[in-house]
């Protein structure tokens, strides 16, 4: 472990009452099963419909609910089983898999994200080249170039941490392992790390923020233009990834982009966007989406038909 002292974390959690833990288990508990079943509910609709499935946005969309359930899936167990027990500890080698997942999944939803606003980018602006465009390779390229990307991500934030000699306290002030928990304890100079660091979060962040704007500006005054010849359903679909990308970038920025404050205040931005954010996202789709809620009727009649089929 390079000279580290460190074997295994203290996480801190949550402070508070018996009702107030009590409320934070009950709420997590219910976000967590709507991320895995809702997004479930949403991978298998796509997958068996073969209109949205050959659709890129809904490709993309079965493709982003799959992330949704690995992010959730990070932190908010072990979150569970720390609430009952009333603390909880992790290895070292368990630290490790934590940060690299984490920035994994974080990394490639960016990257999906931005690839979903090109998408929609393509469809409204450039609506007759669109089929051409967006053909079944390109969807697959940019896929794997989305989790790519995020698997370089993920590893270089988890190679420069794990490089880092710990000397101790081991107690980290959070309920999963935070990169920037986890340098406090270093005992050496952490400068150049930090540095290190913080372009790999500029390389994805940047660019992901940057098509994002850029994609949905041109959106915008293109809809203007047009409202009215089929622009509403298109601000309808745009407005559904504008919150699932506000709901993503808005807590993360929070954490890690402001003064420290209150680390209370930052364990519950933590809950919003590992647990919160993925919970919310099945239901910004499926609430706002006529296409989406048309397929689901349809596999429940296929789900009855079955069923009448087995008793006959």
């Amino acid at each position: 472990m390079n000279g580290s002292t460190v074997s295994e974390f203290v996480f801190l959690d949550f402070s508070g009452s018996r009702s107030a833990l009590g409320f934070l288990f009950t709420l997590v508990v219910t976000c967590y099963t709507i991320v895995v079943l809702g997004n479930l509910l949403i991978m298998v609709t796509v997958w068996t419909d073969a209109k949205l499935f050959q659709s890129p946005m809904y490709f993309f969309l079965a493709n982003l609910s799959l992330l949704d359930i690995s992010l959730g899936s990070v932190a908010a167990p072990k979150l569970l089983t720390d609430v009952l027990n009333g603390g909880g500890t992790i290895s070292y080698a368990g630290c490790m898999a934590q940060i690299l997942t984490f920035h994994l999944f974080a990394a490639v939803e960016m990257l999906l994200l931005s690839v979903m606003a090109y998408d929609r980018y393509v469809a409204i602006c450039q609506p007759l080249k669109y089929a051409t465009i967006m053909d079944q390779q390109r969807c697959l390229s940019l896929l794997i170039l989305s989790w790519t990307g995020g698997l370089i991500h993920g590893v270089f934030q988890t190679v420069v941490t794990a490089k880092l000699p710990l000397c101790g306290p081991n107690v980290l002030d959070n309920f999963f392992c935070d990169i920037t928990q986890v340098m406090k304890l270093s005992c050496s100079d952490i400068y150049i790390s930090e540095l290190l660091l913080l372009i790999s979060d500029t390389l994805v962040t940047f660019p992901c923020f940057l098509t994002l704007l850029l994609s949905y500006v041109v959106i915008l005054v293109t809809l203007c233009t047009r409202f009215g010849k089929g622009g509403g359903k298109a601000l309808s679909t745009c407005g559904s990834h504008l919150m699932v990308v506000f709901l993503f970038y808005g807590p993360i920025g929070f954490v890690y982009f402001k003064p420290a404050s209150n680390n209370q205040v930052d364990k519950m931005a933590g809950v919003f966007y590992t647990v919160v954010t993925p919970a919310l996202n099945p239901l910004i789709y499926t609430l706002r989406n006529q296409e989406v809620k048309g397929a689901m009727g349809r596999l429940k009649n296929k789900c009855k038909h079955f069923m009448l089929f087995q008793q006959e």
